[in-house]
């Protein structure tokens, strides 16, 4: 599969810069909208065993889904991949790991891997590294864009309430999210390993759990 993915603007922001700042408070109102971290955070409960061996969100951003996740499963070693510097007041129990993520050592065997709306950031072969990364985790969890209409029309209808970095960048989002099968298969994680299930919400999220059979 070729993807082209267009670089969106928060990318290229210092993370002080006001329009950034601006930016990241509008996501954390779209995530909460589309009920992407109460999402990641149930089905992360569905499996307890997994959890024990460590938690891993990658792309955390202001790591607000690391903390929930922290809070949520109070003995697991949680620990946050991004770029940016540890964000201000992130409790102290999620571990910050900054760097190119595919330069980090993987995260440990038998855990689980969350990303909320990252890797549609990914072109095909760094979708396979990263596939490739995190091999040895026993449950990933993705909530990503779902590429179609209906999500554009949806993220057109919060442009009065969203500054222009957000516009921009959530029309970039959706037009590099997934369809059915497509995150599975450019990550390669092979179906005689593992089972997943997929679905597609209206508030405009594509969301597979996958874990190893």
């Amino acid at each position: 599969m070729n993807r082209v993915v267009v670089p969106e603007l928060l990318d290229h922001l210092a993370p002080t810069d006001p329009a950034a700042q601006r930016s990241r408070r509008d996501l954390r109102r779209i995530n909460f909208l589309m009920g992407n971290e109460t999402w990641v955070c149930r089905v992360a409960g569905r499996f307890p065993a997994a959890a024990a061996h460590g938690i891993s969100e990658i792309g955390a951003g202001d790591g607000h889904l690391s903390a929930k996740l922290a809070a949520r499963f109070p003995l697991a070693e949680v620990a946050a991949y991004d770029l940016a510097p540890r964000p201000h007041g992130l409790d102290d129990r999620v571990k910050w790991i900054q760097g190119d993520l595919l330069a980090q050592p993987p995260p440990s065997p038998g855990g689980i891997v969350v990303a909320n709306l990252f890797l549609h950031h990914f072109e095909a072969a760094a979708l396979g590294a990263l596939g490739r990364w995190m091999e040895a985790a026993r449950v990933v969890i993705f909530n990503e864009p779902d590429r179609g209409v209906l999500p554009h029309f949806l993220g057109a209808l919060m442009w009065p309430w969203i500054n222009r970095v957000t516009r921009h960048d959530m029309h970039v989002s959706i037009s590099a999210g997934f369809v059915s099968g497509e995150i599975s298969a450019l990550l390669g994680l092979e179906p005689q390993h593992w089972q997943f299930e997929e679905t597609s919400r209206w508030r405009g999220g594509r969301c597979v759990i996958g874990w190893r059979t």
